[in-house]
C-alpha cells in the first residue's frame, strides 16, 4: 500500500460524500441555506474517523503519533480541495446564479465575489480537517499511562 493511499482514497470518498450531500440539497433548493452545511461536518468527521482506524488497522504496532497525524490531516485537505474545486465550477459554470442567492446580502454590502466565497469554503474545510485530526488522534494514540508503558519507561527502553 503506498504511502498516500488512504488519504487520497478516503479524500475522495469524503469528497464525494460532500458533493452528493450538496447536490441532493440542491434538488430542494437547500443548497442556498448556510445552515445545511452543518452536516458538511458530519461527513467529514465520519470519512477523517475511518481513515484514521484504517491507517492504524494497517501499521498496527508500528503506528505512530505524527504519521497518524499526518495520515488523518492529508485525508481531510484533499476532501477540501476536492470539493472547492468542485464548489467554484458549480457557482461559476453550473449554476452562475448560485451566489446571488447564497450572499444576496453580502454581494451589496460587502463587493463580495467567488473567488471570497470559495476562500471561506477552504478555510472552513481545512480547519475541520485539523480540529477532527487533534480530537482523533487523542482516541488513537497510545496511552503511557499503562502498567507496561510504566516498567517500560522505568527500565530504560523506551522508544524514540
Amino acid at each position: 500500500m503506498g504511502k498516500f493511499s488512504i488519504p487520497i482514497k478516503y479524500g475522495v470518498a469524503i469528497a464525494a460524500g460532500l458533493i452528493a450531500y450538496f447536490l441532493i440539497l440542491s434538488l430542494f433548493g437547500g443548497h442556498v441555506n448556510p445552515i445545511y452545511s452543518l452536516f458538511n461536518g458530519v461527513i467529514m468527521a465520519y470519512g477523517m474517523f475511518e481513515a484514521i482506524k484504517h491507517y492504524r488497522l494497517h501499521k498496527g504496532n508500528k503506528f505512530k503519533y505524527q504519521k497518524g497525524f499526518m495520515a488523518s490531516l492529508l485525508t481531510g485537505f484533499n476532501a477540501t480541495i476536492i470539493f472547492t474545486i468542485f464548489f467554484g465550477l458549480y457557482a461559476a459554470e453550473f449554476n452562475p446564479g448560485f451566489l446571488d442567492d447564497l450572499i444576496s446580502v453580502w454581494i451589496t454590502d460587502y463587493n463580495t465575489n467567488i473567488g471570497i466565497v470559495l476562500f471561506v469554503v477552504a478555510v472552513m474545510g481545512f480547519a475541520t480537517s485539523l480540529v477532527l485530526t487533534l480530537a482523533y488522534m487523542q482516541l488513537f494514540k497510545q496511552s503511557w499511562n499503562t502498567k507496561e508503558a510504566k516498567k517500560h519507561t522505568i527500565s530504560g527502553n523506551s522508544e524514540k
